[in-house]
């Protein structure tokens, strides 16, 4: 008994420092507006400064996704707490718009540096037998912390002193007890390689994979575009057109749609793999139709519900697509396949809000996101009344 409280309680303080990190790579977006005011740039540069983000997550993933395999976890998850430091520093030093993309880009990295390792090391702290709870606590930590994010530097910003400082100055302290509390935390690798034998996953696709990857693929991309327009574009849409000057109401709602996703994926296990994609499909396209909705009669309530039932959908598509890539792979060759997803989701995340960018100025914000809406409806209904032919075969009972 004794030997299970103390594997929860470090389960539960390596979630934590899984928290903190991820809460860094949403800390600016409910500061964006004020960014623009401070250095004069537009709505592309705003996206832009977002989807720099997505190259160091990408690039990590790729070069580096398997290194905690071999040097442990706590080397990989100490870096990339260095690297979430180095990124507050930036933000925290910015005087011109460079600092913004090196500050967003070594967020990304110290996501990439997480993502994997991080939920791999919650697991593994984890007592004989509490695999289910370790994965609930896994997913909790990471998009959890990813809703505290805005949530925090909202807060902050719009009641306290010194908006663009302070948010990052209480993440530094936040990471310094991460430090502490994983220098105290054991190793879980017990035979470690030198980082020389680590080598780059290169993404791959087997062919018995294509059939089950196609749509899976295609609703991780529209679910993670529609997180990437929240998380950069909201704010400004909110300010502009319905006149939200709030940070912390700008931050809740952005925060809202993470904890949503945390709670779809959750209700995955009740659902089942097979209706777990073809409803996150739908509730994609509700959430869609939502936001289509609010930009056109400009109403706060509308913003509200599609970050709830978009982040669902996020959360029912996602988790059900990773366990679906995941099933239909060999074990040889399932982490390549699980990082071609993980490219094709934060390609999602970029490149669409880029694209929402490039037509604000032509067409006003809420044309460019009814755009957006448009072209993300068509690829998850594709994908949707694909899913609802083929179901997805699986075998496998998700936690």
């Amino acid at each position: 008994m004794d030997g299970d409280l103390r594997g929860w309680r470090r389960c539960l303080l390596s979630g934590a420092v899984f928290a903190v990190c991820m809460a860094g790579t949403t800390l600016p977006t409910p500061l964006y507006g004020l960014y623009q005011q401070k250095f004069d740039f537009s709505e592309l540069t705003v996206t832009v400064v977002y989807a720099v983000y997505a190259v160091g997550v990408i690039g990590v993933l790729l070069l580096a996704g398997n290194a905690s395999d071999a040097v442990g976890r706590r080397p990989v998850l100490l870096w990339g707490l260095g690297a979430a430091t180095a990124s507050a520093v930036c933000f925290l030093c910015a005087t011109t718009l460079g600092w913004l993309y090196v500050g967003r880009l070594l967020s990304g990295l110290s996501a990439g540096l997480f993502t994997g390792a991080a939920t791999a090391y919650v697991l593994e702290l984890a007592p004989h037998g509490g695999t289910s709870r370790a994965t609930f606590l896994a997913t909790a930590a990471n998009m959890g912390g990813l809703g505290c994010g805005p949530l925090l530097a909202g807060v902050l910003s719009q009641y306290a002193d010194w908006p663009l400082y302070l948010p990052f100055a209480v993440h530094l302290a936040l990471v310094a007890c991460s430090a502490v509390i994983l220098l105290r935390l054991p190793e879980t690798v017990r035979e470690r390689r030198p980082l020389r034998t680590v080598r780059p996953q290169r993404p791959g696709l087997p062919p018995r994979v294509r059939a089950v990857f196609g749509p899976a693929a295609t609703a991780t991309f529209v679910g993670f575009a529609l997180f990437g327009v929240f998380t950069s574009v909201s704010p400004s849409f909110l300010a502009q057109s319905l006149n939200v000057h709030n940070h912390a109401g700008s931050g809740s709602v952005v925060a809202l749609a993470f904890f949503a996703s945390t709670a779809g994926q959750l209700a995955v296990g009740r659902i089942g793999l097979r209706r777990s994609l073809p409803l996150g499909c739908a509730a994609l396209l509700a959430g869609l139709a939502l936001l289509a909705g609010a930009l056109w009669w400009e109403l706060l309530p509308l913003v509200v519900l599609s970050a709830i039932v978009g982040g669902i959908g996020h959360g029912l598509a996602f988790r059900g697509s990773l366990t679906a890539v995941a099933e239909a792979s060999d074990p040889n060759q399932r982490a390549a396949v699980i990082s071609s997803l993980f490219v094709v989701a934060y390609t999602g995340i970029s490149v669409p809000v880029i694209g929402v960018g490039l037509l604000a100025s032509p067409i006003g914000l809420e044309g460019a996101g009814l755009v957006f809406i448009a072209c993300m409806t068509l690829l998850v209904s594709a994908a949707g009344v694909y899913l609802l032919r083929r179901p997805v075969r699986t075998t496998e009972k998700t936690p």
